[in-house]
């Protein structure tokens, strides 16, 4: 089902990252305005509180009037409290990589090539959330604007009555904390959550739109996404079929992998879900987490891994160059695969950056 939504997309489902306030350039990267940088200045890690001191209160007006203006390292020693001074200096930074490299893009490159990200991660989060929102304007599909999720926020995962499931971890959290939650449906189970179905709502066709639409990010987070590559169904005597998962969150999550590699780097790729790897010329691969590099190097040293250990991998992916003339003479005309996985405790934390860093690009 496609849902129809105003002009104005980007700036409806995920109102807060600033997407709205960056200008494209004529390579369609995009560059902060001044509104850009003073929607940094109302987050909670900036915006003052009715215990900041009069320095705190009086930098955050001066930046808020000029956000391009220089900060003498004597104004953020004047602030009384120390987190606040750090959370000063960390958007300095940013906004001088920022201004420095001229966009997001160059910036972010800039720090996944270097490898130093001496940033937290929420400010790198939300870098990624600003110039993925961007890449996904003209997408009206829920399922990719919640697979898009993945790149800048960590995830719990369990399988619920044969079902992978996902949802986003501090909302998960924050829901089993405030209590209340209901007995009806089971989901997240093995997880230790259980939550109503009216509380947490796997995405499909009857809820998209209301994804698509609340403004309350709060409320868009109860959506948990289908990452399960085929079903099982029993018919009569005793049949079972598989059956191919034409819905699954995981063709949703490769689409907005192919948006982030196109856009970032250039080459075009199509990346598709797999179930297994039957490949006796594997020759490259990447994980897109922590967990799925380590499992994926210890399977190609032909290493045997216990079944507990392997039930970690959610999905693996075939990536395929459109133009094999693009990469690096000795992996033309072969796919890279590529592997999801959660840790031990049903955590999935994506890392954007393994795609770009890792890929058989010439040097």
């Amino acid at each position: 089902m496609t849902t129809s939504l105003p002009n104005n997309l980007p700036s409806v489902v995920w109102p807060g990252c600033g997407q709205h306030l960056l200008q494209s350039d004529a390579n369609g990267w995009h560059r902060p305005t001044d509104d850009y940088w003073r929607l940094w200045l109302d987050r909670p890690e900036l915006a003052p509180v009715d215990e900041s001191c009069a320095a705190e209160r009086r930098l955050h007006a001066r930046l808020l009037a000029e956000p391009g203006r220089t900060v003498a390292v004597s104004e953020l020693d004047a602030l009384a409290d120390r987190d606040v001074a750090d959370n000063y200096g960390h958007f300095l930074r940013l906004r001088q990589a920022v201004s420095g490299a001229g966009t997001l893009e160059a910036a972010y490159l800039g720090w996944v090539r270097s490898r130093r990200f001496d940033l937290p991660p929420l400010f790198m989060d939300l870098v990624v959330q600003a110039i993925v929102a961007r890449l996904l304007a003209d997408q009206d599909h829920a399922p990719v604007w919640r697979a898009a999720e993945l790149l800048f926020r960590p995830q719990r995962v369990a399988v619920v009555e044969g079902r992978v499931l996902c949802g986003d971890r501090q909302g998960l959290d924050q829901m089993q904390q405030h209590g209340g939650l209901g007995e009806l449906g089971r989901l997240l189970r093995e997880g230790g959550v259980a939550l109503s179905e009216a509380q947490m709502q796997v995405l499909d066709e009857s809820n998209a739109a209301r994804y698509l639409a609340d403004r309350c990010h709060d409320d868009r987070h109860r959506h948990l996404l289908d990452l399960t590559h085929g079903l099982t169904q029993t018919l009569s005597h005793g049949l079972v079929l598989q059956l191919d998962n034409a819905r699954s969150g995981l063709r949703s999550l490769a689409r907005v992998l192919e948006l982030w590699v196109g856009h970032l780097l250039g080459p075009r790729v199509s990346i598709r879900p797999e179930a297994r790897v039957d490949d006796p010329a594997w020759r490259w691969h990447i994980g897109l987490d922590a967990q799925a590099s380590a499992l994926l190097d210890a399977l190609y040293q032909g290493q045997v891994l216990p079944d507990e250990r392997m039930q970690r991998l959610i999905s693996l992916f075939r990536l395929e160059f459109d133009d094999p003339s693009v990469v690096q003479a000795d992996m033309r005309g072969r796919p890279v695969y590529l592997g999801l996985a959660m840790d031990g405790e049903g955590l999935l934390r994506l890392k954007p950056q393994n795609l770009l860093l890792n890929l058989p690009l010439p040097a």
